[in-house]
């Protein structure tokens, strides 16, 4: 469990924990995933409560909708072979990347791609870790929907409204190492908007959009992990935020937006 102790605008002390939910069994395709975190949650006595954020990891996401391939179900292309002889890539690694994206953006030492659901990341998101061996796991299809699914049936089962972020691990252009960012999102607004709000000097903001679906997919990172800690999920408690419907597809800058391509 991970707490965070701010002040807010009353300067008066405020938490925001992260407490993770182990126990959750290795997700099979067609898994109730809600039925099995909430069943994981309440055999440690994790209750549920209105505004909670729950942050559910991409794996097992995409694992209990079947968007697990074999190697040796994979055909080949000519252009994933070249691609991948060049820089030294798995070809059937390049070979899935190259069938999830909608345009390749870099693939000089790196497999830089745009999916079709608009996420710019390496290798479409495609990945080997946390699967058996000789399996590949893409991502969601529609992580939005992905997450809506995720509360709706939480909703159905414990009578509870809470917003819902899947999260995910991308690198950054500028930056070493990688983060947690959300993918997919329900139930709350996607950015933290400031704009009219005050500074400490008495100004008025007048451009300040936080994003904080990610802040949230990041800050339950620490407690997840991103291993064998076996801790896919993760109930973000005491932050205040709106709902909203826009989901994740909002946070992606659109072409006209984009200032590097």
């Amino acid at each position: 469990m991970l707490s965070i102790y701010t002040l807010d605008g009353f300067c008066l002390p405020r938490e925001m924990r992260v407490i993770g939910i182990r126990g959750i069994p290795l997700v099979q395709p067609a898994d109730n995933l809600a039925e099995l975190i909430v069943n994981a949650a309440g055999k440690r006595r994790l209750a549920f409560q209105k505004g909670d954020i729950l942050v559910v990891a991409q794996k097992i996401v995409s694992k209990a909708e079947g968007r697990i391939i074999k190697s040796d179900d994979v055909i080949v292309s000519e252009r994933a072979r070249e691609i991948a002889e060049k820089n030294g890539f798995n070809p059937v690694h390049v070979e899935l990347a190259l069938r999830e994206a909608s345009s390749v953006i870099r693939e000089e030492r790196v497999l830089i791609t745009e999916t079709k659901g608009g996420q710019v990341c390496n290798f479409s998101g495609v990945d080997r870790s946390n699967t058996e061996a000789g399996s590949f796991i893409l991502l969601p299809e529609n992580p939005d929907l992905s997450a809506q699914r995720i509360r709706n049936q939480i909703r159905s089962i414990l009578e509870i409204d809470l917003g819902v972020v899947v999260s995910d691990t991308q690198g950054r252009p500028w930056r070493r190492g990688s983060v947690a960012v959300a993918i997919g999102v329900a139930g709350l607004d996607a950015f933290k908007h400031n704009r009219g709000k005050r500074d400490l000097f008495d100004r008025t903001l007048k451009g300040s959009t936080v994003c904080q679906a990610d802040e949230i997919a990041c800050a339950a990172e620490p407690v997840m992990g991103q291993g064998a800690e076996g801790v896919p999920a993760a109930i973000v408690r005491g932050y205040r935020y709106s709902q909203g419907e826009g989901g994740a597809k909002l946070i992606v800058r659109p072409i006209d937006e984009d200032l590097f391509r």
